[in-house]
């Protein structure tokens, strides 16, 4: 009998187990995004890096509208006011200030260097299609031609000595006029020489530029050139399609 109860005892835990819920596995913890504040302090950082001038010129931005707003409440005969208005035009022109200075040493940091016209455009405004891959490369002297499509039409924006970059962006030219005869090209060599634009500007030198196309034409040019796609040059031979076979040597004579 004592084995009869034990057996069923068993039985009874076997079912309870199988028939159980699973504990809840712990659910993998979800990687944090940086704070707003932890991502500004990092980019002040950044930036006093290159520009050492910004702490002072942050503070004198943060003063001046709050020794202003005090000027005024004085006047008034109400300085409690002038000091609440003053405290945040303080912050915003000195995060103002920060902005144009991060932006400024972002683009001096990536001056010179390979993709910097690339990462440039990447900062296009709406209205822009930009493709991140370069529409020529030249492998051996590693210059390249990125190509932007907006109202303006096509933009091609070069990245190496105009000598050496002259062939890719005519290259470039011949093709888009042969697929888009109507669309304007237009060219952006960018360095710091006679005639070339500075990485830093030259995406408002392309908001300058005269508006041509419509929203709906933009997308037609641009699926236009993404349907033509970048054909690769056919090495000399044979032509696979138009060889035939040999059919002597396919009878062993």
């Amino acid at each position: 009998m004592a084995k009869t109860d034990s057996t069923s005892s068993n039985a009874d835990e076997t079912k309870r187990s199988l028939f159980a819920r699973k504990p809840k596995a712990d659910k993998p913890k979800k990687n944090k995004k940086p704070s707003r504040i932890k991502q500004m302090v990092d980019i002040f950082k950044m930036t006093r890096k290159s520009d050492p001038m910004i702490t002072w010129l942050m503070i004198g931005a943060f003063l001046l509208p709050i020794a202003v707003g005090l000027g005024i409440g004085f006047w008034l005969d109400n300085w409690i006011t002038g000091l609440m208005v003053g405290i945040p035009l303080g912050l915003l022109c000195a995060l103002l200030i920060m902005s144009r200075r991060a932006e400024r040493a972002a683009y001096a940091q990536i001056e010179g260097k390979a993709g910097a016209a690339g990462a440039a455009l990447s900062s296009l405004k709406k209205g822009w299609i930009f493709d991140e891959q370069p529409a020529s490369v030249n492998p051996r002297t590693q210059d390249v031609v990125f190509r932007a499509i907006g109202k303006p039409g096509i933009v091609l924006v070069t990245e190496g000595p105009s000598t050496r970059v002259k062939g890719l962006v005519d290259a470039e030219r011949r093709r888009l006029n042969r697929i888009l005869p109507n669309v304007t090209v237009t060219v952006l060599e960018t360095g710091k020489g006679e005639g070339q634009v500075p990485i830093a500007k030259v995406t408002k030198k392309m908001g300058k530029l005269k508006k041509e196309l419509t929203k709906v034409e933009v997308s037609a040019v641009n699926k236009r050139i993404t349907s033509m796609g970048n054909k690769l040059p056919i090495p000399k031979g044979i032509d696979p399609y138009k060889a035939r076979p040999d059919r002597k040597a396919s009878r062993g004579r």
